[in-house]
């Protein structure tokens, strides 16, 4: 009983999260490195930008500049993404700490404006190829057999300049054509690979009526990139693996209302469902017509997107899971903030400082759905908690609420395991103290592995060993057998 012997472990990282050096070695901007940090915890980071008469703006990342305006960096701002966690330099000594952890895998995202920094026209930047190259053979030479994410929101602004956004299916070819780069390049050192980082972001963050015609082909043409991914990957090596990878939640219906238990359906459907079955079946689930009428889209799906989409299916299924959420049709009910999921406030379970539901069991009801829905093997590429840590004067870091957190989410894995579930690995989110994807602090910090730097931009670089360091170093090392 208990893992396989093969079973992966380690933990998950971002480009944009971590490696600052935004305008260092070739790499052209993105997005969000004209993001501020989040004003609040519920809050979500902002970009600022230049309006044509030269006054300041503000969006949320990732909605569209409006007509005239411009991206700018301002002075007396401070952008989180511009350093981030220096990983861009400090890569040999975090890669050395995964290994004094025993990590055999990790996950990190590739930052497509390092290598493709202006799209096909420009031409593949040899700069950003090699330091992958090289981040790469190391961590197989530590013994670690990486998974790999193409795109977790960082496309080259160019790209909106050229092509506007997603809804243009030129994005494709450009996506198929940084893939392609990237299985040639480093397939002799990643053989496991995710296309999208938690593709159904798009459905569960941007919800507003008058915007799902836009969001729902922008989905579209992803989900066929991703499918030309995994048809160009299988074409330059066989032995490629290529996944999906999902955000994924378990949601609960707030009452015995049968009202309230289809509301939480259609939303695993709507909100999960639409993209996974997508992407590992190989066409549009049957409810998928009735989700886009309900949003008041029309979507146009050809023969070639339906043969695409079904000769590019994956391999095998990752998602995050972090927490649970709860659905209701009932209005008095009291509401939750985390990460945007909203739903009502479930009165069984504890919440972190930023309104994430705490729910282990949650997390082992969720791998046995997803094994019993797919019966393909799967990976959890995320899984962790954000919270304030304190540096203490002797510079050690006590952080037993994420022991005890991840603890309890690694008993719940290892039952469904030994009940069946074909999970292949587990990496953590955020070994290393990173930029939080929602709100982009620092502060929020996951990491076994501290990282002396603040919201503000204040700090060293320096890195520190957590109390969960040394717990998560056991655990791999017993393979899950010591927790305590």
């Amino acid at each position: 009983m208990g893992f396989p012997k093969n079973f992966l472990w380690g933990t998950s990282i971002s480009a944009e999260q971590v490696e600052g050096g935004w305008d260092e070695g070739g790499k052209s901007p993105v997005q969000l490195d004209y993001a501020i940090a989040a004003r609040s915890n519920h809050g979500f980071r902002t970009v600022v930008y230049e309006n044509a008469d030269g006054t300041r703006g503000e969006m949320r990342t990732f909605a569209k500049l409006p007509e005239g305006a411009a991206y700018k960096i301002f002075d007396d701002l401070h952008y989180p993404n511009h350093d981030a966690a220096d990983f861009y330099h400090h890569w040999k000594e975090d890669l050395a700490l995964f290994h004094e952890m025993g990590f055999t895998t990790f996950n990190t995202s590739l930052a497509w404006s390092r290598i493709y920094p202006y799209g096909i026209q420009g031409g593949v930047n040899e700069e950003g190829v090699a330091f992958y190259r090289d981040v790469f053979r190391e961590a197989v030479r530590l013994g670690m057999d990486p998974v790999i994410t193409l795109y977790k929101y960082d496309e080259p602004v160019w790209f909106e300049e050229t092509y506007g956004d997603w809804t243009n299916r030129g994005m494709i070819d450009e996506f198929e054509a940084f893939a392609r780069v990237c299985f040639t390049e480093f397939g002799e050192y990643v053989t496991k690979w995710l296309t999208f980082n938690e593709i159904n972001i798009l459905q569960m963050f941007f919800r507003e009526p008058g915007a799902q015609q836009e969001v729902y082909e922008k989905l579209h043409n992803q989900l066929l990139a991703s499918a030309r991914a995994v048809i160009a990957a299988h074409e330059i090596n066989p032995e490629l693996q290529v996944g999906c990878m999902i955000a994924g939640y378990c949601m609960y219906p707030f009452t015995p209302d049968p009202k309230d238990v289809m509301a939480a359906y259609r939303g695993f459907q709507r909100g999960f469902g639409y993209c996974a079955d997508t992407m590992m079946r190989g066409y549009y689930p049957s409810y998928a017509e009735t989700i886009r009428k309900e949003a008041g889209v029309c979507l146009a799906v050809s023969e070639e997107d339906r043969k695409t989409l079904m000769e590019g299916k994956s391999d095998f299924l990752a998602f995050s899971y972090y927490m649970s959420g709860t659905v209701t049709t009932h209005p008095d009910a009291e509401g939750a903030l985390g990460n945007g999921l909203g739903g009502a406030k479930n009165p069984y379970l504890t919440y972190s400082d930023w309104g994430w539901a705490k729910d282990p069991t949650g997390f082992k009801y969720f791998l046995h759905f997803l094994n019993d829905r797919y019966q393909k093997p799967m990976f959890d590429v995320e899984n962790g908690l954000g919270a304030y840590d304190v540096l203490e004067a002797d510079g050690s870091i006590h952080d037993d609420y994420r022991i005890d957190y991840l603890r309890s989410h690694i008993r719940a894995m290892k039952e469904a395991v030994e009940e069946g579930v074909d999970l292949r690995g587990y990496t953590t989110w955020g070994g290393l103290d990173l930029v939080a994807a929602s709100t982009g602090q620092m502060t929020k910090r996951y990491g076994f592995i501290y990282v002396d730097m603040d919201d503000e931009g204040n700090g060293t670089f320096e890195r520190k060993k957590k109390d969960s360091f040394y717990w998560y170093q056991k655990v791999i090392a017993s393979n899950g057998e010591e927790l305590d």
